[in-house]
């Protein structure tokens, strides 16, 4: 069963399905684009890693035993009969642990010229740790600058609503497109001060977005509503989100009153 969105499906912004949903379009994108640029160029899965001192998930490996409390002492009276429980101001010792640190995983794609093995294209998809201040902010925006200062292209695919303004193009620079909530970018290499952008607004079909490749070759199509029907589909989302309920990511007044309508008109709400 299809999402019942047109484009993206907001509530797939929850961080605990994110995970997931990104995987899928790296690695769908990457499939997709593959035959449409062999055999000059071959398009590959890297990866981004970097390190978070205090770890987010409920299960922790390699936990280090730093301290053990005391030996348990029994009270004795002065009369040398036990004590059943110590003094009240007394406080249990607790066990003390060291949490490892966590390493951070993120996908991307680069298109390679294949005789040279040159980065031609970087294609990112972004996630919620590159929209959120802290390292991986950090991290992707020093990779970014990177790009943009190579000869490659950067394309930047945003399709989470919330978080930092974080792709290349500048927000002043975008002040007059038409309202959108979520955002492709790219920058072509040697054209640092004219970007291209695709705004998509919740209601709309998520675009055809053109990859560029080494002049003279033309761009290649990567049809990103395709990609997002194959996450959706093979990741099974149908059989466990409620779409009944809100979705867990902000939405605009306007994007709440659309939502609810849309939902509401196909027998979901």
């Amino acid at each position: 069963m299809p999402s019942p969105f047109p484009g993206m499906d907001p509530y797939l912004e929850d961080p605990a399905l994110w995970p997931g949903v990104h995987q899928g379009l790296i690695t769908y994108s990457r499939d997709v684009l593959q035959p449409q640029v062999r055999p000059e160029y071959h398009a590959r899965i890297g990866e981004r890693v970097y390190v978070v001192g205090t770890p987010l998930r409920n299960i922790y490996p390699d936990v280090t035993l730093l301290r053990r409390p005391p030996l348990e002492r029994v009270p004795v009276a002065p009369g040398g009969a036990a004590l059943l429980e110590p003094a009240v101001d007394e406080a249990d010792e607790p066990y003390e642990i060291m949490l490892p640190p966590v390493e951070h995983r993120e996908p991307f794609i680069e298109i390679i010229h294949t005789a040279g093995g040159e980065v031609v294209t970087v294609i990112e998809v972004l996630s919620p740790s590159n929209k959120t201040i802290g390292e991986g902010h950090d991290l992707y925006l020093e990779k970014q600058r990177e790009v943009l200062d190579s000869r490659a292209h950067l394309v930047e695919i945003d399709l989470l609503g919330q978080g930092l303004h974080t792709v290349a193009a500048p927000l002043a620079g975008l002040a007059d497109l038409p309202p959108w909530r979520y955002l492709v970018c790219l920058g072509r290499a040697g054209r640092p001060r004219r970007m291209q952008a695709y705004p998509i607004p919740l209601s709309r079909r998520l675009p055809r977005i053109r990859v560029p490749l080494r002049e003279p070759d033309p761009d290649v199509v990567l049809d990103l509503q395709a990609i997002f029907n194959l996450c959706y589909d093979n990741g099974g989302y149908d059989d466990f989100v409620n779409y009944r309920r809100p979705p867990t990511t902000a939405l605009s007044a306007h994007e709440q009153s659309w939502l609810q309508s849309h939902l509401q008109g196909l027998g979901i709400a």
